[in-house]
């Protein structure tokens, strides 16, 4: 029997949280071969001497970022380089015909004047923001099949737009009534060293943070409104939990008049029959962080409160996977024609 021929990836940004995660990821896919690791910081250096976790896998050492040597080792990459760092070489990827899936914001809102008021810079390749797929796969999967550049969501709007598109999709719930509570493990925050983030100022401590300014509320509007066909206002409270990873999002919203439970169910329910990473908790259940943590799934549940007629959905995530690099390799497999699914399905770490 033939051995099917492996796909070159390369991972740019790889000894960052995200870039990590997808290294642990990919090293057991069975049909990607991993032919480039670049660190700014480890250069040079094997990567089980940085992350002894990964020891004894076969994997190439970290190296400095070439664009112009990377098509003719890698087919394919995931880069996780900060917003603004990555989006020149990504450009340069892409023209040169390498399937690119960006982990960064660089390429997901659509508009330059967006971008430029939310990350104060002008975009370095602003022609190929309309070029880029928005990469929530469960509402994409289709042009994702096609896309030769990917913009990895946001983990935050991941946990929130799961929650609230199929909703907008059925108009369930009123778009302008829309809260977003959400709560994030500290590795949201990349690995780059800052005092909100020392062991004593996040341990036996919890605080909201970036109240209604925060970088990814213009994606989640962007993606709203383009169900809606306009524009949208929500308000989004994130805060920080004492934890490593994972995000437990509550939204709330007010419901159609008329609208019942069954109405809700069966909107999760035709939007994720499918879905293979998408659970759609049973009544009496709630989603937690542990059930998620190392995976790629997501949890959602929802409760309808007659009595203030309020409407409240539930999702919790990995940050890491379905909210960074477990989202990011579904997106790839697809690209590549693979299994949606390869390399994804371990369970979570429980306890």
């Amino acid at each position: 029997m033939v051995t099917p021929k492996r796909v070159k990836v390369g991972i740019l940004g790889a000894s960052g949280y995200s870039g990590i995660e997808a290294v642990r990821i990919l090293a057991r896919h069975p049909m990607i071969e991993l032919t480039l690791l670049t660190s700014e910081h480890y250069t040079g250096r094997e990567v089980a001497d940085v992350y002894r976790h990964l020891a004894r896998l076969d994997l190439p050492p970290f190296e400095e970022l070439r664009a112009d040597l990377i098509s003719s080792r890698a087919e394919a990459v995931l880069s996780c380089l900060p917003e603004g760092v990555g989006a020149e070489a990504v450009a340069e990827l892409y023209r040169d015909g390498v399937k690119v899936v960006d982990l960064a914001a660089d390429y997901r809102l659509r508009d330059p004047a967006v971008y430029h008021d939310t990350y104060a810079a002008d975009h370095p390749a602003p022609h190929l923001l309309k070029e880029a797929v928005y990469g929530l796969t469960e509402f994409h999967r289709h042009e994702l099949r096609e896309a030769r550049l990917v913009a990895n969501p946001g983990c935050y709007p991941t946990g929130a737009l799961l929650a609230l598109l199929p909703l907008i999709r059925k108009d369930l719930v009123d778009p302008g009534t829309i809260v977003i509570d959400a709560k994030s493990g500290t590795t949201g925050a990349r690995r780059s060293p800052s005092i909100e983030q020392l062991f004593a100022e996040v341990n036996e401590n919890f605080r909201p943070y970036k109240v209604a300014t925060h970088r990814h509320t213009p994606e989640i509007e962007q993606e709203i409104g383009a169900v809606l066909g306009r524009e949208v206002a929500v308000l989004f409270v994130p805060h920080l939990l004492p934890v490593s990873r994972g995000i437990l999002s509550s939204i709330f919203a007010r419901p159609r008049s008329g609208v019942a439970e069954d109405d809700i169910r069966a909107a999760f329910a035709a939007s994720y029959s499918k879905a293979p990473f998408v659970r759609l908790l049973k009544p009496g259940e709630l989603p937690e962080l542990r059930a998620v943590r190392g995976t790629n799934f997501c949890e959602i549940a929802f409760v309808l409160d007659r009595r203030s007629q309020n409407l409240c959905v539930m999702t919790a995530i990995d940050n890491l996977g379905k909210g960074a690099a477990g989202q990011a390799v579904q997106n790839l497999n697809l690209m590549l024609g693979l299994d949606e699914t390869a390399a994804l399905l371990g369970p979570a770490v429980v306890p």
